[in-house]
């Protein structure tokens, strides 16, 4: 067996190209292990540093398997005359297969044929005709020509390239570099060119000369020499977008402790620390209170700051960055939110759809209608209007114009410094939650119906014009903000329903496919945020999708009984039913009918009707209460009289009036317990199917 090494070298990778680019690297690796039949008998491991991709591969084949393959010729009356010699068919096959004639042999099809064994290939050949096409493949959103018109793509050039295999090179060329066992350290701190002849060696004279290879090591000794280095009862914000970043951005990062005036400490900490995060890409710290300190690291990507030189530096730029904040939040003060509404007709939201004066009128309206549905208490709803009509007056403000990740929460601290309500600063802080699927949602009643409304308007007002998102393009992130409602319906218990919700968005002729989209993201977060299984998310929708927190309520109380016998069970039973009215052609025409008590028959049909009533009646009585682990178990018992019905009872009878009756039943019962969920559409599994 043998071990990969492959490294691409290159001038810095943009931070959050990287981990995007370790994945590709690895996938297309394995796809060329299997497009050419190698096995790997060890682990597949990727790294990366702002400038190298690194993957090694333990335990590949010396060589493909043989392969066995049967070539065929044609037929016998063609490949020999009536004399029995052969024809320059049977000549041409045999030159082509690079035998004698008298090798061939004849199928049991009639026709020619040659089995051959073909030796597999050296595996160090085989990589060296595909590393450089898996390499240029990795993808990136935008790569170049670094060498003229014609060159291979990437995303930065290529500077230095290792492929060895068991210590031999494999003779790999990308953009003009040939492959070799040469690589380099840290541009600054490394000692110059470093050989290698096994993956060991590449990670310890990596080491030797200033690299961290693995992003797991790099995000260790940032938070472990970061902490070591704060003050008694202080305690480092942790931000892992910030982490992932300063990972992928450093070869060998040391954390520097800085600090700045406490005056500044007198700005709002969300100001204070989207200055350290976004645009510093500091780690904010905090004291034993939970209260923002003086005090900042910064991770440079070098080896110590012993004389404080990089400190000062730090120091010196986050001081500019927040006298313009405290400049901004001075000067924003001199205008009320509500003195900012007129700008706001100055400021586009959408061209088709016109300014952000225009968008708070959508919004003001939503929120009507919402107050409405929700039956929000009359001081709520006052607020929630309030808060609407001045919720995207911070766009005009300078801070935002500095600081565009503040807007909305600035919003609400230049509400709470004004003089608004709590309940009315709060909800314009929150009003752009939840941002994305791990963002928390707006803490209030308030706040939800203010997003809700937000999100609806944006929505409603992009499908009216046509603008819906398609498989490349999503305008104003239309997905995050339809996610973003269910979200905020379903985690809070909003008992509102998508019909509801599609109306007061008003999208106009594309109403059904808004609902369709919503219906798209229910889903989604019913599997894949709450755990449900795909058949499971389909019954219950199938048996009503209107009101998502009742299809929640529905989802879960299946998940607890979905694998006990009776039910697995039932689930086959209820197929059959759906299978049997289906092929009956007349499912259609049976809504509605009524049953006739008196062509029942005795025994099993009868017995399986008295057992439903009770059952029915106790469906209908917990539904009522969204009890709906109750309604389940009741339907559960029904069990042992729906199986003695399938093997005593022929539902499609020779007499046309009882063969119709029994039709009637099964529908009615159909209808009847399938209020929670569509059992027939649940996989019950082979062992329920063949117990029933």
């Amino acid at each position: 067996m043998s071990d990969l090494l492959l490294e691409v070298g290159t001038e810095e990778i943009p931070a959050r190209l990287v981990p995007g680019a370790m994945r590709d690297l690895e996938k297309r690796f394995r796809s060329a292990l299997r497009e050419l039949d190698l096995e790997c008998g060890g682990q597949i491991s990727v790294d990366a540093t702002p400038r190298r991709l690194a993957l090694v591969a333990e335990g590949l084949p010396d060589r493909q398997r043989d392969r066995s393959e049967t070539l065929t010729g044609p037929s016998k009356q063609i490949a020999f005359d009536a004399d029995g010699n052969p024809t320059r068919a049977a000549v041409g096959f045999a030159r082509k297969a690079g035998v004698a004639v008298e090798e061939l042999e004849l199928g049991d099809d009639g026709k020619l044929a040659l089995q051959r064994t073909i030796a597999g290939q050296r595996t160090h050949d085989l990589l060296a005709r595909v590393l450089p096409d898996m390499v240029l493949g990795v993808r990136f959103p935008r790569s170049m020509h670094w060498m003229g018109k014609g060159s291979p793509r990437f995303i930065r050039p290529i500077r230095w390239l290792v492929a060895l295999l068991d210590g031999n090179v494999v003779p790999v060329e990308l953009a003009g570099v040939r492959s070799g066992n040469i690589t380099w350290g840290h541009r600054r701190l490394g000692a110059g060119p470093i050989t290698v002849n096994s993956a060991e060696e590449y990670r310890s004279g990596l080491r030797a000369n200033a690299v961290l290879l693995s992003a797991e090591s790099r995000a260790s000794k940032i938070v472990a020499d970061a902490e070591a280095l704060l003050p008694a009862g202080c305690k480092l914000r942790r931000n892992e977008r910030l982490l992932q970043t300063l990972v992928f951005e450093t070869e060998h990062p040391t954390a520097i402790l800085g600090s700045f005036d406490e005056s500044y400490l007198d700005l709002p900490e969300e100001v204070l620390e989207t200055v350290m995060l976004v645009h510093q890409k500091y780690f904010a710290v905090e004291d034993s209170s939970g209260a923002m300190a003086n005090r900042f690291v910064a991770i440079a990507n070098s080896g110590s700051d012993a004389d404080g030189v990089i400190r000062r530096g730090h120091e010196r730029v986050l001081r500019a960055r927040f006298n313009d904040a405290r400049f901004f939040w001075e000067f924003d003060q001199r205008s009320t939110l509500s003195d900012r509404l007129e700008e706001l007709k100055a400021v586009t939201f959408q061209a088709s759809l016109g300014s952000y004066w225009s968008k708070t009128e959508s919004n003001l309206e939503a929120v009507a209608h919402l107050n409405e549905a929700l039956s929000v208490d009359a001081s709520d709803a006052t607020s929630a209007l309030r808060a609407v009509r001045l919720a995207k007056t911070d766009l005009t403000t300078e801070m935002v114009g500095e600081f565009p990740e503040l807007q909305g929460k600035i919003g609400g601290l230049y509400a709470v410094a004004q003089g608004e309500s709590p309940e009315v600063a709060d909800a314009i802080y929150d009003h752009y939650l939840p941002a994305g699927s791990s963002d928390p949602i707006p803490r209030s009643l308030v706040g939800r119906v203010v997003s809700l409304a937000d999100k609806l308007a944006t929505l409603g007002g992009m499908f009216r014009i046509g603008l819906m998102p398609t498989g490349s393009r999503d305008p104003l992130a239309l997905r995050r903000a339809a996610f973003g409602v269910i979200r905020i319906v379903v985690e809070t218990s909003l008992a509102v329903s998508l019909d509801r919700l599609v109306e007061i968005a008003s999208a106009g002729e594309n109403a059904p496919k808004l609902r369709d989209f919503f219906l798209d993201r229910l889903r989604f977060w019913l599997q894949d945020v709450d755990g449900h299984a795909a058949d499971s998310v389909q019954a219950v929708l199938a048996a009503s999708d209107t009101v998502p927190v009742d299809v929640l309520a529905r989802a879960r109380a299946l998940a607890e009984v979905r694998h006990t016998p009776d039910l697995e069970a039932l689930a086959v039973s209820f197929k059959r039913i759906r299978n049997i009215l289906e092929q009956s052609g007349t499912a259609g025409s049976l809504d509605g009918a009524k049953l006739d008590l008196a062509l029942l028959e005795g025994g099993a049909e009868m017995d399986l009707h008295a057992s439903l009533q009770p059952v029915a009646a106790k469906i209908a009585e917990c539904n009522a209460e969204r009890d709906y682990g109750t309604s389940l178990r009741a339907i559960a018992t029904l069990r042992p009289a729906l199986d003695r019905y399938f093997d005593d009872v022929l539902v499609m009878a020779e007499d046309e009036a009882v063969r119709r009756n029994r039709l009637v039943f099964l529908a009615s019962m159909l209808r009847a317990l399938s209020t929670i969920a569509d059992f027939s559409l649940i996989d019950a599994g082979p062992a329920a199917a063949q117990s029933s």
